[in-house]
């Protein structure tokens, strides 16, 4: 099965991982570090030890709680955009 995800600007992977690990640490959501697989873990030790979270691994992130993590990043992309294109930046 292929994926239909096609990264259309790589350098902005990094800065979506950000805010991603951002998002889910006010959501009270932290990522610890395990057997590396290759996800996307670079930023879990910094969240991991902010107070008031659980360390959770991201396989036992819910459904629910991983659509908002989603639903958040494309909300804060498009009032990026709305700011860039009203002259804002």
């Amino acid at each position: 099965m292929s994926r239909s995800n096609k990264v259309v600007v790589p350098d902005c992977k990094a800065a979506l991982n950000q805010m991603k690990y951002e998002i889910a640490a006010e959501l009270g959501l932290f990522a610890s570090h395990g057997v590396s697989t290759g996800a996307d873990t670079e930023f879990a030790d910094e969240l991991g030890g902010v107070s008031g979270g659980t360390r959770i691994q991201w396989r036992e992130v819910t459904s629910r709680d991983v659509g908002s993590i989603g639903g958040s990043i494309t909300q804060r992309l498009v009032a990026q955009a709305e700011k860039v294109l009203n002259g804002y930046s």
